[in-house]
Order: structure tokens, then sequence, then C-alpha cells
């Protein structure tokens, strides 16, 4: 389920995936997918291609929050929690870092889902 997020994601040009394995460090799912976007619009896109294809393949979406804002949106699906961040905001909450004792899953990265050096902006 989270490749198939994360595919969605990339489908709709979401940038900078990481997904993380906390099965040992939380009770209330299992991965957790992290991805950008470059403006309101674009996190709204992203997540809801996100929603969409989980929503195709027969997954429950348990709860989504922050869709309203633009700059943050959480996607649950139990095992799976998705977070599509205005990339300003990302680096603002450093949720990497929180995670900071969880195992990244090895994923393949298109170059065109990677911020350039200069694109790394901060709030």
């Amino acid at each position: 389920m989270a490749m198939e997020a994360m595919e969605a994601a990339l489908d709709k040009k979401g940038l900078e995936p990481m997904l993380l394995d906390v099965r040992e460090q939380s009770s209330y799912t299992d991965y957790i997918l992290l991805l950008s976007g470059r403006s309101d619009r674009h996190v709204q896109a992203v997540a809801e291609g996100v929603s969409h294809a989980l929503r195709e393949r027969g997954c429950t979406q348990l709860g989504i929050e922050g869709k309203r804002d633009g700059h943050w949106t959480l996607l649950d699906f139990g095992d799976l929690v998705v977070h599509v961040f205005y990339h300003p905001v990302r680096e603002f909450y450093d949720l990497e870092g929180l995670w900071i004792d969880a195992p990244r899953v090895p994923i393949e990265i298109p170059p065109d889902a990677r911020l350039q050096a200069e694109e790394g902006y901060g709030l």
C-alpha cells in the first residue's frame, strides 16, 4: 500500500518522498510516507491523487486532516499515514527529525522528484 501511495504521489509530481518504517516505534501505524509539494494547490493535488489511487485499490481511508489549508494534508489509512506538506512547512516541522530512529525504507526517487539545492527554502 505504501509503495502504491508513493507511485500515485509521484504521478502528481510529489517531491522528496521518504518512507519511514515505524512499526517498532508506533502503536497507531506501521509506515509514514512524507512528501512535499511546491504550492498549496500542488499539495492538494498530490493528496487527492494518493487518496483516489488507494480507494481504487480498495483501501479504506480512516481520516483526513488539513485538506482546506493546503500547507499540509494528512491521510490516514490505518497501517499507512501519508503526510503531504508544502515544502517550507515540511522543513519547519521536520518529521524526519522527529522519527530519526525509524528506519528509512529504501526507495528509488526519480530525478524530477528531487528538489534542487536552491529550492530548499525555509519559512
